[in-house]
């Protein structure tokens, strides 16, 4: 039995104590044995983050959540692209091609994104920021047009990984073209589980589970030795089929990449916010989400961001060569949904398979940028 009793509200987000009752049968009786599991949430990103922990006191609780505020604060001030006085915003607007110190942080995350940018051959480029806002799936307002090929080559000029380096000690950037636009939104949410994740267990909390919008880390196990199972989200806008998959997650990270809420319509075409830096225009293929389970909820976000890029085709070999476990849902020409995994997912799962999502129910669904 699962008795579930709010107990109040925190600045920004609410917690809650989910009291798991775990029922053992035997042949001669039951034993019940009761953990405190404690949830809580809030505002950040422009989504939301949900935390869930084993064991500890309703007081703790309430600590962990302020420090966790903080952290993911502290992350938006680094990279944040709404927030004009963030680090990345900063170098942004500089025009200069000298060293622009930042957090290490920041070095850390910019360094992944151009390592991935070079490892998919530009199809994931974390400087593609200007067609992406371009097609108003940025911080400016939405569009109801597509731009005009005018726009879309003027854009294309300020968009190039190669522009951008980075420096570990001391941590810095520098540019080599002005109008290079830097944008780590394919990312920076799984690096914000991360920080949280590592937080946490700083803390000495052994067992959790951390999702921002979409994209998951779990650490330990819940009580009585349950894995923390995540829902895939289904691709598609009907509320009624809400899940693809639900699998089983431990000591391990997910996120997906799809194209089924962040788009807009013009005449009967589908604009997806999903952008190809080499054409400037949205992707135009049948791979409908990518998820990829890593170790690092940053790599995990960042690949599914690159498969989706890259398509079914281009993007499954990808993941094969390079290892990622990947679960790749596609169209076919009757508009049914088809899944592909990958090796090294099937192998992931191989001693704990995936449910089915018809027959389940998860803690967590959603997608990434």
């Amino acid at each position: 039995m699962i008795a579930d009793r709010f107990l109040g509200r925190l600045a920004g987000g609410s917690w809650r104590l989910l009291l798991l009752c775990l029922v053992v049968g035997c042949a001669k009786g039951v034993a019940v044995e009761e953990a405190p599991v404690w949830s809580f949430s809030g505002p950040t990103m422009g989504t939301r983050y949900n935390v869930s922990i084993v064991g500890g006191t309703e007081e703790n609780a309430a600590r962990l959540q302020k420090l966790v505020d903080e952290r993911l604060a502290e992350v938006n001030r680094q990279m944040s692209t709404y927030d004009s006085k963030s680090e990345l915003s900063r170098f942004n607007a500089k025009e200069t091609p000298e060293w622009f110190p930042v957090s290490s942080e920041t070095a850390s995350v910019v360094a992944s994104a151009l390592k991935l940018a070079a490892q998919s051959d530009g199809a994931y480029d974390p400087t593609v920021g200007p067609l992406v806002n371009l097609w108003g799936f940025g911080p400016d307002k939405r569009r109801d047009e597509p731009p005009s090929d005018e726009e879309i080559a003027a854009a294309k000029q300020r968009v190039g990984y190669k522009s951008v380096e980075t420096r570990l000690d001391p941590p810095a950037l520098r540019k080599s073209k002005a109008s290079v636009y830097l944008d780590l939104s394919s990312i920076a949410k799984g690096h914000g589980v991360d920080a949280v994740g590592e937080l946490l267990h700083r803390e000495g909390v052994d067992s959790y589970m951390v999702e921002i919008g979409g994209e998951v880390r779990a650490r330990g196990v819940k009580p009585a030795g349950k894995p923390w199972r995540i829902g895939v989200q289904r691709a598609s806008t009907n509320p009624k089929q809400t899940l693809q998959e639900v699998i089983e997650l431990r000591d391990q990270s997910l996120a997906t990449s799809g194209d089924y809420y962040n788009f807009f319509e013009v005449d009967g075409v589908r604009y997806s916010h999903t952008i190809d830096p080499k054409t400037g225009r949205p992707v135009n293929h049948d791979l409908a989400t990518a998820t990829v389970l890593a170790e690092t909820c940053r790599d995990a976000d960042g690949q599914a961001t690159a498969l989706l890029a890259l398509g079914p085709v281009a993007g499954y070999d990808w993941a094969v060569e390079h290892g990622v476990a990947a679960l790749m849902v596609s169209r076919d020409a009757d508009d049914q949904l088809v899944e592909r995994t990958t090796p090294a997912w099937d192998a992931a799962f191989k001693n704990s398979p995936s449910a089915s999502a018809a027959a389940e129910a998860g803690e967590a669904a959603g997608e990434s940028s």
